[in-house]
């Protein structure tokens, strides 16, 4: 369910500890990498040194780590960036991804159809109870959304799933829209064990 990386093949249906004990919001998430090395730093140079030439690039990755879920969806939705933080830093690094995305895979992508209702603090630094706090209520559909929402199958795109506050806040947003299903599909993942890579 969390795309969580184990050492060895378990087998089909095995859940991890933290699935099991914390069921996500959503149903599934997949990453293409560890929030480590080349993986952090592909992520930085997108989000914070205006490399938007990359989101192509990592979305054909990304469309290969999550090919299940993309092939059954209806729509992707990015993870939307207060409109201050979009004003400040020029752009939605998880709506290029989603853009570039719908372009790799031919799915449509609505990037309009989730906004955040109010500014947040920045997550880095806050810990997971912290963090979850921060995005309580962050979301919400637009009215136009709610129709375009209503009863899809929805891929939610971000850059980075870290402690899955955000996208469990989107995804409580979507549902309460009408979206039949919510699966998540990021570039990278914090884990604890940054030395296996997610397939």
């Amino acid at each position: 369910v969390l795309g969580t990386p184990f050492a060895h093949d378990l087998g089909a249906g095995f859940l991890s500890a933290d699935a099991i004990a914390n069921p996500p919001e959503f149903a599934h998430l997949r990453a293409v990498c560890a929030f480590e090395g080349t993986g952090r730093k592909l992520v930085h140079a997108l989000k914070y040194r205006d490399h938007t030439e990359l989101a192509p690039m990592m979305a054909r990755w990304m469309a290969r780590a999550g090919k299940e879920l993309v092939a059954g969806c209806d729509v992707i939705v990015p993870i939307p960036l207060h409109r201050w933080r979009l004003v400040s830093r020029r752009f939605n690094q998880a709506a290029d991804l989603a853009r570039a995305l719908g372009h790799e895979t031919g799915r449509p992508v609505l990037a309009d159809a989730l906004r955040r209702r109010r500014r947040t603090a920045q997550q880095v630094g806050l810990d997971k109870a912290q963090r979850a706090a921060n995005m309580k209520g962050a979301f919400e559909v637009t009215p136009s959304g709610k129709a375009d929402l209503f009863g899809k199958r929805v891929v939610l795109v971000d850059d980075v799933y870290t402690t899955g506050a955000t996208v469990s806040a989107a995804t409580r947003a979507l549902k309460r829209a009408g979206a039949a299903n919510v699966d998540v599909l990021t570039f990278a993942m914090a884990i604890a064990r940054a030395d296996v890579a997610i397939i």
